[in-house]
């Protein structure tokens, strides 16, 4: 079983309720302070408040497709410009989707398919920070 702890905040976009309550369980068990968003714009305005606060995010996961409304490749390209440096996976359910294939091109460390487990997000959290496990 692929394991991971870790600490800071994070924040997970995504349009489906459910998504952010499990992503948010998974996540606060494996020691972080979780914090959602339901679109990019959200996202967005969170990570501009988060670096002018001080208190800057360590890690954003942003769903790809939000219909009628900014998805994560959109918004990646503004909060790249915010926080250059920012760690960032994307998620997504349709796996075919060129932004998944190609993640590091639109500035992700790593790339989580819909729906994932825990040890699946340990596993790309492990990943984007370097770790074994």
């Amino acid at each position: 079983q692929i394991r991971h702890q870790g600490r800071g905040k994070v924040l997970v976009m995504d349009d489906h309720e459910q998504i952010l309550i499990m992503a948010g369980i998974m996540l606060g068990d494996m020691g972080y302070e979780v914090f959602s968003a339901t679109d990019g714009f959200q996202a967005v305005e969170m990570v501009r408040r988060g670096i002018q606060s001080g208190s800057p995010y360590d890690l954003v996961i942003l769903d790809l497709t939000v219909p009628g409304s900014m998805g994560g490749a959109a918004a990646m390209l503004k909060i790249l410009k915010i926080d250059p440096g920012i760690k960032a996976i994307v998620s997504s359910g349709y796996s075919n989707d060129p932004v998944m294939a190609d993640y590091r091109a639109y500035g992700f460390r790593g790339v989580l398919p819909k729906p994932y487990t825990s040890a699946q997000l340990a596993g790309v959290l492990n990943a984007v920070f370097g770790r074994d496990g």
